[in-house]
């Protein structure tokens, strides 16, 4: 398939989980891939492991919490490119889980400077370069999260709520020059991220795989190809259509 043929596309937190299947899915759909990460060995590996099978794929570092960083990045891959066509805004970290009372002001913005100022500024770097390809799509990953609450990671929360108005902002912003945003909002997909939450929660890893199985009406957590699917769609042009739209991809865990 050949879905994202002449496409360039950027991702950020690449080099893991959800993002580092989104840039293979990605890559085998016929894109020219930037993962960029701050895991330099995984996603210096990954970008190789592509390029082995076939694809376009480059590794930058990138701190998406350091705006410098952000525009330089994205004006290297630009360059080496010859366009962008596409961002994916994966990057993101849990926090802290202890209750709202509990957190420093230093454990809240650690989880903001990620999850909210780095998809601000990959964001606000991203539209010149889709402005001058005549247009292209921006993925924003929120979680079931920044729909629903829960009584943990409270920062995480809030950062994935903002993270689903910021896209509905931008996309009315921008439809009229044909940049499509949309968020992606997964359900629990067993990823680094997940493994280090059951990890930190004191409870055996497969325990805690079990419970989260459970919670979900199909019987299992995803995994990161069911939401780089979902990521793909919103990246081609088969959704010319839709902007400022949430696809949630939760095996069912919201609908109840």
């Amino acid at each position: 398939m050949a879905r994202l043929t002449k496409k360039v596309a950027l991702v950020t937190g690449g080099s893991h989980g959800i993002g580092a299947a989104t840039c293979e899915m990605m890559a085998r759909e016929g894109a020219a891939v930037a993962v960029t990460d701050i895991a330099d060995e995984d996603g210096e590996r990954l970008a190789e492991s592509i390029r082995s099978d076939g694809g376009n794929a480059r590794y930058w570092h990138l701190d998406v919490g350091d705006e410098a960083a952000v525009a330089r990045v994205f004006g290297d891959a630009a360059d080496t490119f010859g366009k962008l066509d596409v961002v994916v805004n994966n990057a993101g970290i849990s926090g802290d889980n202890k209750p709202t009372d509990e957190l420093t002001a230093e454990e809240w913005d650690k989880v903001m400077n990620v999850n909210v100022r780095g998809v601000f500024f990959c964001t606000k770097h991203a539209i010149p370069h889709l402005r001058s390809a005549g247009g292209g799509s921006i993925v924003n990953l929120s979680s079931i999260y920044g729909i629903i609450g829960s009584p943990d990671i409270p920062a995480y929360h809030a950062s994935k709520g903002a993270v689903r108005l910021m896209t509905k902002t931008d996309a009315l912003f921008y439809a009229k020059e044909k940049i499509r945003v949309n968020s992606v909002h997964p359900g629990f997909v067993w990823t680094p991220l997940v493994e280090d939450l059951a990890r930190r929660s004191g409870e055996d890893v497969e325990a805690f795989r079990r419970s989260l199985d459970e919670r979900h009406p199909v019987g299992h957590v995803g995994e990161p190809n069911d939401i780089a699917a979902g990521i793909v769609y919103l990246a081609s042009d088969e959704a010319k259509f839709v902007t400022g739209s949430e696809l949630v991809i939760d095996g069912g865990y919201t609908a109840r």
